[in-house]
């Protein structure tokens, strides 16, 4: 049994890995490395009632590995660079190879994964960080569940200004309901639920685009979608009217959230 664990800045996840096969996983949240590191790696033997002598070694990944020096509970502990453990969960996950994957977690990092290796194409400080970042100053919450609650029902119109505001033709392929601005508008009248709306929008129409452009630099009309913010109900229908405008299309596989821990402990070391 190998154990995956991707050490975020906000969310840590664990997974294990038996016969090359994900058999269970969980999530923590912590202040710093080690206690997401340990509480995760107990969180996933507690409750699952795992005998730890089953677990030949621990890989870890994710912006806090770095900081855990030495072997995990004197399990031989690996480290696995953050993108080659993206692509390889990603590959994974999916079951495709040569694909674009963009993982959206505090912010967002796209990958490209197959045959020829796993690189760094680029990404974005917007991300998942940025919602929780703009909800503590302009919501009157900042807690993810409460911002999706409020977006629910908020009206784009009354904070981005669209093209209908600014001409009475489309654009190119873009219709008067396609934003021109995000926070263009602002309006007296706009509430909480419009605000909250109107930020998970501009953080998924940048992620979306920003996936375009590199599904178009590959000659590919699929993005592979991973990371915390691969559930956001919200932001997938987001992604799904960029597809409609760009042709490209979003793709969440099974389990997609914890794609990093995944590929973590399928690494091979």
């Amino acid at each position: 049994m190998i154990l995956g664990i991707d050490i975020g800045t906000t969310t840590t996840k664990a997974v294990t890995i038996e016969n090359g096969k994900l058999t269970r996983k969980v999530k923590t949240k912590a202040v710093d490395a080690v206690t997401a590191a340990t509480g995760a790696f107990g969180k996933i033997v507690l409750e699952n009632g795992i005998d730890i002598n089953l677990i030949e070694k621990i890989k870890i990944t994710g912006a806090g590995a770095g900081k855990i020096k030495n072997d995990i509970f004197g399990i031989p502990t690996d480290r696995v660079n953050e993108i080659d453990a993206i692509g390889i969960g990603g590959m994974f996950l999916s079951g495709e190879r040569n694909i674009i994957i963009t993982n959206i977690g505090t912010g967002t990092v796209i990958i490209e994964a197959g045959d020829k290796g796993i690189s760094h194409f680029g990404g974005s400080g917007v991300g998942g960080g940025t919602i929780l970042g703009l909800a503590k100053k302009l919501l009157p919450t900042a807690e993810f569940s409460g911002i999706l609650e409020l977006a629910k029902t908020g009206n784009m119109s009354q904070v981005d200004l669209l093209l209908s505001d600014i001409t009475d033709t489309s654009i190119s392929f873009l219709s008067g309901e396609n934003t021109a601005a995000n926070f263009g508008k602002m309006l007296d009248t706009a509430g909480p639920q419009d605000i909250a709306f109107a930020v998970i929008n501009m953080v998924y129409q940048v992620i979306g685009v920003l996936s375009v452009f590199a599904a178009r630099a590959r000659n590919t009309d699929r993005v592979i979608v991973t990371g915390n913010g691969s559930n956001n109900p919200i932001g997938q229908k987001i992604l799904s009217g960029i597809t409609g405008m760009y042709g490209i299309k979003f793709i969440y596989p099974e389990h997609a959230e914890y794609t990093t821990a995944v590929g973590a402990g399928i690494f091979k070391t």
